[in-house]
């Protein structure tokens, strides 16, 4: 799990740096393939060696294969695994514009079987919702979600991608009353199973729904808790460095951005010096900022 893990963190920490001015995407579904879990490599390996049609036709023959291994065997897992993963990789072959729900709803159904067969992966109920989404069931993606944080209540995917979805419903309030419920419910969860709400994570999202409304004052009052509760931990210093730089607090965000980089592990100083420099293109339609795992 630690290189999935780890590849997710690298995709989100600066996404995290810009906070509510990005938009959010929890595991892209064109780069899902990356993050799911999967019983087989041998089509990414073969992948460069092949034109784009040669793949495409190469991956409609594993559908095929794999559909009727499910016609036998419906919850075969290797099959749903190989399924999902062939169909990921044709729709990543689309341009964004070019795709249909139809294109989606067929990731769908072995999304469904896999989550419900591997209820511990949360990978999969979070990919699940995220594709629900963008077929427009809103409803069925936040199902997914809750199904995954009613077990799980501090897992970040489940809990980044539901805030998601409820600030793309113009919700705010009620993103930040499931935050702040994480928050209360931590220290008892902590102790039951240690470890399992990482809060700091938690305090950073919550500051970046407040930051997405523009209560600069409120985001910049959580990242200070966060900091206080863990001052060597760099996410909520660059957090609150880029609030200050997108309110053009310019000179009071750059000592946090080189406190940031000290801080932090030696593959993110690079990308936070950059979101230093880099100018800030605020986005109207952004969805808030996901947290990261903490680098172990």
């Amino acid at each position: 799990m630690s290189q999935p893990r780890n590849r997710w963190i690298v995709q989100v920490i600066l996404v995290l740096a810009v906070l509510a001015f990005v938009g959010v995407s929890v595991i892209p579904l064109f780069g899902a393939l990356n993050n799911t879990p999967s019983s087989s490599q041998n089509t990414a390996n073969t992948k460069g060696s092949l034109t784009s049609s040669d793949q495409k036709s190469k991956l409609e023959d594993q559908v095929r294969g794999y559909e009727l291994v499910l016609q036998r065997e419906p919850e075969n897992q290797t099959a749903l695994k190989g399924l999902l993963e062939a169909r990921l990789q044709l729709l990543s072959q689309k341009e964004k514009s070019e795709v249909k729900p139809s294109d989606i709803q067929v990731v769908i159904e072995p999304l469904e079987k896999l989550a419900k067969l591997n209820p511990e992966q949360s990978e999969y109920a979070v990919l699940l919702a995220q594709a629900k989404q963008q077929i427009g069931d809103r409803e069925g993606a936040a199902q997914a979600y809750r199904s995954v944080l009613d077990t799980k209540p501090g897992d970040l995917k489940a809990l980044q991608g539901m805030v998601a979805l409820l600030l793309s419903q113009q919700r705010p309030e009620a993103a930040i009353g499931l935050l702040q419920d994480t928050l209360s419910n931590a220290a008892q969860a902590n102790t039951n199973q240690p470890g399992s709400i990482d809060t700091v994570a938690v305090q950073v999202l919550l500051g970046s729904v407040h930051a997405s409304q523009k209560r600069y004052t409120q985001a910049a009052s959580v990242y200070d808790q966060a900091i206080k509760k863990d001052p060597k931990d760099f996410r909520p210093v660059v957090a609150k460095a880029m609030l200050l730089k997108q309110q053009g607090k310019n000179a009071q965000a750059k000592p946090l951005f080189d406190r940031a980089a000290a801080l932090a592990p030696a593959q993110y100083k690079d990308g936070i010096n950059k979101a230093a420099t880099d100018p800030i293109t605020p986005n109207p339609a952004a969805s808030g900022a996901p947290p990261a795992d903490k680098p172990k």
